[in-house]
């Protein structure tokens, strides 16, 4: 067995040490101990075929499986088409067609308890206003709001993660427009909410109210449709944090390159260009096609799965993700000797522009396992980082300290990036308080910022309980309460808080309008 092998192997093997101090912590509430206790289980097994050279990537840091464990028994990310469970009910869970309101959020409900995903709670929860507002009718805003407020609640305190996305939009409805007045009152960290918005079919009042949501409760963000819609037959939803993926599919799987630490390999560029990041790439495509590879032909999962039989998800929808992380850090890395960087200088972004060339071109050069929809093509993502992430940056974002003083030329900058990522990427921004005071401004923000190329951005007041850590969201509060050492209902506070605190999220730029 090769060195890099033993390590990978040792660093990831769930001994009785670790399952003991799950057992025992006094941090975790009963049901993050049992989710902790299933992935001990599921990474003694070592059933997929790794490389040494992918091991050794796995061993310095610079790819990473994201908790995906040893053992694919399901996809990482399932996108119900929950418009065909409205239509047709559930034979499964015996669900007829709701007729009504409260039939409909009943039935919505007991569907989010059934399906799986990476976190083991639901990551994508439906286009909830178009749901829903065939169902209301006959009831006045105030019924609505009441049963609205009720719904959201229940999401909140029983979906114990906050990588859970509901949508919106892009056409106004009164529906929509309910939940924005609803979500308002709440500051809910669960579900996490996306308006897509399209230039063609949502109003300036809509996006003024969604706007005017966010800078109270940090909800929703703001999705760039137009683009977007250009992905898998235009039928796609963000779940997670911000991964925009088909509906009645999902993602079976997402492995990540770390830049910032495939940089530690080599100072000269060309050799990273030309040598150790297509090396590096192919690693991964090979380890999420074992991935595939494992999952469809001997998992069983959808063999097993009533999605599949009833006709709420197909295989052939489902795409591997991408995802590439610290791109700030590494061009920083390769141009230290000129002390340039990202973000500030343009040498540094043209390099920064070099390597995500080359990424898309090798990338677009492998062939995936059971992907019809996207003829076989890995779909990249701007995968937003972990709570152990020290000094790396999300995605292509510039790093916290080094924003531009001028909030067009950091938009300017995220437009050059956005475009190779349709499997998701976006920015979060802080704003300064008295800017809902100007919600005329913040609208033409944004859609000046969509039509230069953004894809995907999100706000919270500088001075709200809620804040966005990397694209989920996690309470000021309840960072408090880890960091005293109790327990908290979200098992993402402790990764939000690590982050928080490790990152200097607290020193993002307060944006003006």
């Amino acid at each position: 067995m090769s060195d890099a092998k033993e390590t990978f192997l040792e660093h990831n093997k769930m001994n009785t040490d670790v399952i003991y101090e799950t057992l025992t912590s006094k941090k975790r509430t009963y049901e993050q101990k049992v989710l902790d206790l299933a992935h001990c289980a599921e990474n003694m097994l070592n059933v997929l075929p790794i490389s040494d050279k992918a091991l050794h990537y796995f061993s310095t840091g610079a790819i990473n499986d994201l908790f995906e464990g040893h053992a694919p028994y399901r996809p990482r990310y399932v996108m119900v088409d929950f418009d065909l469970f409205m239509k047709q009910g559930s034979k499964f869970l015996r669900l007829n067609p709701p007729k009504n309101l409260d039939e409909a959020i009943f039935s919505l409900m007991t569907l989010y308890h059934h399906i799986p995903s990476i976190t083991n709670f639901p990551v994508y929860l439906g286009n909830l206003d178009y749901l829903l507002d065939p169902f209301i009718k006959d009831l006045s805003d105030d019924e609505v709001k009441e049963k609205l407020r009720l719904f959201l609640n229940f999401l909140d305190r029983t979906i114990d993660d906050s990588f859970c996305h509901a949508n919106i939009g892009p056409k106004e409805t009164r529906c929509g427009r309910l939940l924005l007045e609803v979500e308002s009152t709440l500051e809910n960290t669960v579900p996490n909410l996306t308006i897509k918005y399209n230039s063609k079919e949502t109003s300036d009042e809509f996006l003024k109210l969604a706007i005017k949501t966010s800078l109270k409760c940090s909800n929703p963000a703001i999705c760039n449709d137009d683009v977007n819609s250009t992905y898998y037959d235009s039928n796609y939803g963000i779940s997670s944090c911000y991964n925009i993926l088909p509906i009645r599919g999902g993602a079976y799987t997402l492995t990540r390159l770390t830049l910032t630490r495939l940089a530690d390999e080599t100072n000269d560029i060309e050799e990273f260009i030309n040598k150790i990041l297509p090396e590096a790439l192919n690693c991964i495509a090979d380890y999420e096609n074992a991935r595939i590879k494992f999952l469809v032909e001997e998992s069983g999962y959808f063999e097993s799965s009533f999605l599949v039989d009833e006709g709420l998800i197909d295989k052939n929808r489902f795409v591997p993700m991408f995802g590439v992380t610290g791109l700030a850090e590494c061009v920083n890395s390769l141009l230290k000797d000129k002390n340039l960087k990202y973000g500030r200088d343009d040498d540094a972004d043209k390099l920064g522009i070099r390597i995500m060339d080359k990424i898309k071109e090798v990338v677009d050069s492998f062939s995936a396992l059971y992907t019809p929809l996207t003829n076989n093509h890995f779909m990249l993502h701007a995968q937003v980082g972990l709570d152990s992430d020290k000094g790396i940056t999300s995605g292509v974002r510039i790093p916290v300290g080094d924003e531009p003083e001028s909030f067009r030329q950091h938009l300017i900058h995220s437009s050059k990036f956005h475009k190779y990522f349709p499997a998701g990427v976006g920015d979060i921004f802080p704003i300064a308080s008295n800017v809902n005071n100007n919600l005329d401004a913040m609208c033409d923000l944004v859609k000046g910022a969509f039509e230069a190329g953004v894809h995907y951005m999100s706000f919270y007041s500088a001075d709200t309980d809620l804040v966005r850590i990397t694209g989920y969201l996690v309470k000021r509060s309840e960072m408090a309460k880890y960091f005293n050492d109790e327990a908290v209902i979200k098992q993402t506070t402790a990764l939000g808080a690590e982050n928080y605190k490790t990152n200097k999220l607290q020193n993002r730029k307060v944006r003006m309008c």
